[in-house]
């Protein structure tokens, strides 16, 4: 251990921040095969791997970093699919450090194996010089399966459950799949070409994807039922935006974080006027929140021709929930971190246009529920900050529009839909439901977590009975 401990953790090459800060171009460059080569015999295969434990969908993690390390990319590839349907996405956009590599032994004295870089690395060489192949599917069982919402828990079902042999058609409301994976997460960070490439496997194993489809609206569950289907999972996410409720926020200029990075990136807003979809650009803009979504919605101002881009949270650097590298890029972009302040109201123009907000002053007191410690006003110490642009990122909330139009279909009192943590099973006979839906806004893998456990469950319905 003492040798592989002593070679250094790979530095993932990233574009020079000034240039990254006006481009949507992917900011990590990725490991070359000889990086990747070195990084993976670092590894010390344990007998009892804990970086597996801490993966939601239980990637052989040693499994794939030894066919890394013995040149066999086509063996690693295949080993992340047998577990992942996604690697090209997690390994960009998974928490690794609370998870998989959190729990790598080499983290106790020093920097654990880079295991989402390389995970990276797999998907990319196999997207870039692979022959296209995907799993083989089984002989059909004449199942028929609706997937709703095609973000990476409905992805992850859709797979599994091709790969059990069963008919799978993915319902997408917007007019391409990928859900979060194409609305929310910004090109710099997740390219929008990765995302219809990992679906385009899917495609190609057999699945069929509707868009523009709106279950709730254009069709229920019920009338599915009617034309055949065996069961449905639901997982369309948590996209009702969450608003502060702050005198002036109907002012021109304050935005949802949804909205903002929907417009950005699936409708392509930021290449606007190649593509019709125009977007507001600010020159002072501020993002409330300091999740990984608010560092999406700042990072994505700044590329948009702000002069200036302020993030003002609540709470300490410490509290902040956004990943350390989102922060760490946030910070290198000369995006300003404006802590222990709180939004109390805005100001507008003759003409109904932001033109500034005022803040109060906070301090840090007693831990709440979260575990954090709970900000409290400091009195009289109020202030202003001029803005011309102001993007809401504090939460979402769950979308009622399927919810609400399907009856048997227990709720908790947030809207959320209530399913069996294990099984995704909800109260509605041949319904499961997993992802953002059932545990407000969540991580990407987390999701793709409830996917596999549904898909599973499923399977045993499919094939056993509820």
């Amino acid at each position: 251990m003492a040798k592989k401990a002593k070679v250094p953790r790979a530095i993932m090459p990233e574009q020079d921040p000034e240039l990254r800060r006006r481009n949507f171009d992917e900011v990590p460059l990725g490991l070359t095969p000889e990086m990747a080569k070195t990084e993976a015999e670092r590894c010390l295969q344990c007998k009892n791997p804990k970086c597996v434990d801490g993966c939601p969908v239980g990637i052989d993690i040693p499994g794939f970093i030894d066919q890394i390390a013995k040149d066999d990319y086509s063996g690693a590839i295949n080993t992340l699919w047998k577990r992942n349907a996604l690697p090209a996405v997690c390994g960009r956009v998974c928490p690794q450090e609370e998870q998989c590599e959190g729990l790598c032994i080499l983290a106790k004295k020093g920097d654990p194996v880079a295991i989402g870089y390389l995970e990276k690395f797999a998907a990319d060489y196999e997207r870039k010089h692979g022959k296209g192949e995907t799993p083989v599917i089984p002989e059909k069982t004449g199942k028929k399966v609706a997937v709703i919402g095609s973000g990476p828990s409905g992805l992850t079902v859709a797979g599994d459950l091709l790969l059990k042999g069963h008919d799978v058609t993915i319902f997408e409301a917007f007019h391409k799949a990928g859900g979060v994976l194409v609305y929310g997460i910004p090109e710099f960070r997740l390219p929008k070409e990765i995302v219809a490439s990992e679906v385009a496997a899917l495609e190609k194993m057999g699945a069929k994807i509707e868009c523009n489809a709106v279950v709730g609206a254009s069709v229920s569950i019920d009338e599915l039922f009617e034309e055949g289907y065996d069961a449905a999972y639901i997982g369309v996410g948590a996209g009702l935006p969450r608003f502060m409720n702050l005198p002036g926020e109907n002012l021109i200029g304050i935005f949802s974080a949804n909205e903002y990075l929907t417009r950005t990136n699936l409708m392509k807003g930021y290449l606007f006027p190649e593509y019709d979809t125009p977007i507001a650009r600010g020159k002072n803009v501020v993002v409330l929140g300091a999740g990984n979504v608010a560092m999406d919605a700042a990072r994505t101002a700044m590329r948009l021709g702000a002069e200036s881009v302020k993030v003002v949270y609540r709470r300490s650097r410490e509290e902040m929930p956004a990943r350390d590298e989102e922060l760490h890029h946030a910070e290198e972009e000369n995006i300003e971190f404006i802590l222990l302040t709180n939004p109390t109201r805005f100001f507008g123009d003759e003409n109904g246009r932001l033109t500034g907000m005022e803040c109060l002053k906070m301090e840090l007191g007693e831990p709440d529920d979260s575990g954090r410690r709970r900000p409290v006003a400091i009195e009289g110490s109020e202030y202003k900050i001029e803005t011309d642009l102001v993007v809401v990122s504090v939460g979402s909330n769950a979308n009622p529009l399927l919810t609400h139009s399907t009856p048997n279909l227990k709720l908790n009192r947030w809207g959320n839909i209530v399913a069996d943590p294990a099984t995704g099973k909800t109260s509605k006979k041949g319904v499961w439901a997993g992802g953002d839906i059932v545990t407000g806004a969540a991580t990407v893998i987390l999701a793709m977590g409830a996917g596999r456990d549904a898909a599973n469950s499923m399977h045993d319905y499919l094939t056993l009975g509820w």
